[in-house]
């Protein structure tokens, strides 16, 4: 596991999940991939999946602002490499 990607993936969740400028669906998104992250009896891919997951579902809604959805984006690709790594 890259601690380094890990810490960076972690921060940006917690950075957008209190961006009070994305909907509140948006920042309770982000709460609930970081606190799947946290799961340690879970392995590291899955727990990567399962937040890539949640993160997709939500930058489907039209009600999200671009930087918000350019900030999910980020976030989905960072934890990808993560699971490969």
């Amino acid at each position: 596991m890259d601690k380094n990607l890990y810490e960076e993936v972690i921060f940006l969740l917690d950075d957008l999940s209190q961006d009070t400028s994305v909907p509140k669906n948006v920042r309770k998104s982000a709460t609930d991939a970081k606190d799947k992250m946290g799961v340690q009896k879970n392995s590291l891919d899955l727990r990567c999946a399962t937040a890539v997951s949640i993160l997709d579902e939500i930058s489907n809604d039209p009600n999200v602002p671009s930087h918000g959805r350019a900030a999910l984006y980020t976030i989905i690709s960072k934890l990808e490499a993560l699971a490969k790594s």
